[in-house]
């Protein structure tokens, strides 16, 4: 798929460091409750560490307990696509940052607690996080 944002492999491994890289552009998952951002409750936007994106607002931002920095909404509808994954035997929908394809996390239909009844299971490190003054 076409981003507004492309960029060569090389160009990719030279801006993030090697687990960011493998989070964003390999698909992978940092392991639970290890993220810099699962506990951040200031008020600001969540953005892609891969493009600068902005993805997330700290109003949707919930506590889910599954480890990861869990949101109900994206920032708007053209900020995140959503794509099938069918990997490690599972059917899950996975989030990638629409403006440069950088893998985020997973979504998932398991928080009736939420105005949205989703929870948006996000890698810390997939993304940066900017206070924003009230």
């Amino acid at each position: 798929m076409n981003y507004p944002v492309e960029k060569t492999e090389s160009e990719w491994q030279s801006e993030l460091s090697e687990f960011e890289y493998y989070v964003l552009r390999k698909a992978g998952t940092e392991p639970a409750y290890s993220g810099e951002l699962l506990n951040e409750n200031r008020f600001g936007i969540f953005s892609c560490r891969g493009c600068g994106q902005e993805l997330f607002r700290s109003e949707t931002k919930f506590e889910s307990h599954c480890g990861w920095p869990s949101f109900y909404e994206p920032k708007s509808t053209d900020a995140v696509e959503l794509l099938s994954d069918f990997s490690h035997g599972m059917i899950r929908t996975e989030v990638r940052c629409k403006n440069c394809g950088s893998h985020l996390g997973h979504v998932f239909d398991d928080a009736p607690q939420t105005p949205t009844g989703d929870r948006y299971c996000i890698n810390s490190v997939s993304i940066t996080f900017s206070e924003i003054n009230k």
